[in-house]
C-alpha cells in the first residue's frame, strides 16, 4: 500500500506525499504495472521538485521500465534540462540505450529538444552513439527533422561538440545527402562549413 502511494504520488507531483511514503518505508525503488519506479514517473512528468527529493532520497536515474526506458532515457524524449540537472548528482549512466539502441542525446535531436542538447553535451555523452537503425544524433536531425531553425541550431551545438559529420548510416549516406535530398539547404550548408563531403 506504501509503494503505492508513493508511485501514485511521484506520478501526481506530490513532493509532500512522495516524502511521507518514504518516511512510513515505502520501497524508493518499487515497480508499478509497467515496471515504472516513481523517479521514472516524476521524470516522465517533469514533476522536477518530487525527481530533486528522489534523487536525494538515494533513487536510481538508471532503472529499465518495461519498454526499457530509465528516469534518464526519459529525459532526452521531454527535453527537460531542469530534470536533465535534477538528476545528474544521482549519476545517470551515459550510456544506457532506449529500446532502440540509443542514448538520450538521440530522441532530443529528433525532436528538436536545442536546449536540451545544448546542455546534455556539457555531461560528456557519445555525440557520435550509433542506435540500432545505424543513425547518430546528426543524422536523426537531418533525416527526421525539418531543417527549421532548431534543427539548425541542433545542428551546429552536435558539430561544436566534435560530430563526425561524415559518419554514414546503414545505408552509406551522410548526413550532407540527407539534407541535400532533403532540401534542408542551411543544413547542408552548416554541414559543408564543417568540412563534409
Amino acid at each position: 500500500m506504501l509503494d503505492q502511494e508513493l508511485l501514485a504520488a511521484a506520478a501526481r507531483g506530490d513532493v509532500a506525499a512522495v516524502r511521507e511514503a518514504l518516511a512510513a518505508g515505502a520501497d524508493i525503488e518499487a515497480r508499478d504495472v509497467q515496471r515504472r519506479t516513481a523517479l521514472l514517473l516524476a521524470a516522465a512528468a517533469d514533476h522536477v521538485e518530487v525527481a530533486e527529493a528522489l534523487v536525494a532520497a538515494g533513487a536510481d536515474p538508471d532503472a529499465l521500465d518495461f519498454r526499457h526506458d530509465t528516469p534518464w532515457l526519459v529525459t532526452g524524449v521531454t527535453g527537460s534540462v531542469a530534470m536533465l540537472r535534477a538528476l545528474l548528482p544521482a549519476g545517470p549512466d551515459l550510456t544506457v540505450r532506449n529500446r532502440y539502441g540509443g542514448v538520450s542525446l538521440i530522441p532530443a535531436c529528433e525532436r528538436g529538444h536545442v536546449d536540451y542538447v545544448r546542455e546534455v553535451l556539457t555531461t560528456g555523452i557519445d555525440v557520435d552513439h550509433v542506435n540500432d537503425l545505424g543513425w547518430t544524433g546528426l543524422l536523426e536531425a537531418v533525416i527526421l527533422g525539418d531543417g527549421s531553425r532548431p534543427y539548425q541550431e541542433i545542428v551546429g551545438l552536435l558539430i561544436a561538440a566534435g560530430a563526425d559529420v561524415d559518419l554514414a548510416d546503414g545505408d552509406g549516406l551522410t548526413p550532407l545527402a540527407h539534407a541535400t535530398a532533403k532540401g534542408q539547404s542551411e543544413v547542408a550548408a552548416l554541414l559543408r562549413a564543417a568540412g563534409a563531403r
